[in-house]
């Protein structure tokens, strides 16, 4: 069972679970990319009244290979770049372990509301899950290492 010393791991995951879910907001029509109309909408929608020369802007700044998009990669390094990112992945990782409560490598809504439950975080079980289902690559209802793969080469890649 985690330790209430987990907390603070909880915390860091819970901020990049939130990277993610803001990406899926942004990205309206579920194709794994942003494009500058979806950023402007979701911005419009947001109460921001950016200039369709921000949003270029924006976009600009996150599109590292040049392809008028925004994916998940960029979107999140986009959003992290001003954080202090040290030890954050090894922070994941013992969150990652905390959260595998049965120790199979995978972690899945169930695990992640026990945890949370068990921290007095007050996230519903179904949150859990669709927490869970948004960093779900291949569908298998778990979030294993994998998973994870993406978010924690990013964070490396920005210590270094």
């Amino acid at each position: 069972m985690a330790q209430p010393a987990v907390s603070a791991e909880i915390e860091a995951l819970t901020q990049v679970l939130a990277l993610v879910e803001a990406f899926k907001a942004f990205d309206s029509d579920n194709d794994g990319q942003i494009t500058a109309a979806e950023l402007g909408g979701i911005l419009a929608s947001l109460g921001y009244n950016a200039s369709e020369q921000d949003v270029r802007a924006m976009m600009k700044q996150g599109d590292k290979n040049k392809d008028g998009l925004l994916s998940t990669e960029e979107f999140l390094e986009l959003n992290t770049k001003d954080m202090e990112l040290s030890g954050l992945a090894g922070s994941l990782k013992a969150a990652f372990d905390a959260l595998d409560c049965d120790g199979d490598e995978v972690v899945t809504g169930e695990e992640l509301f026990e945890v949370i439950d068990s921290q007095g975080l007050g996230l519903s079980l179904e949150v859990c899950q669709e927490l869970i289902a948004s960093m779900d690559s291949d569908g298998d209802g778990a979030v294993s290492c994998e998973d994870l793969g993406l978010i924690i080469r990013l964070i490396i890649n920005a210590i270094i």
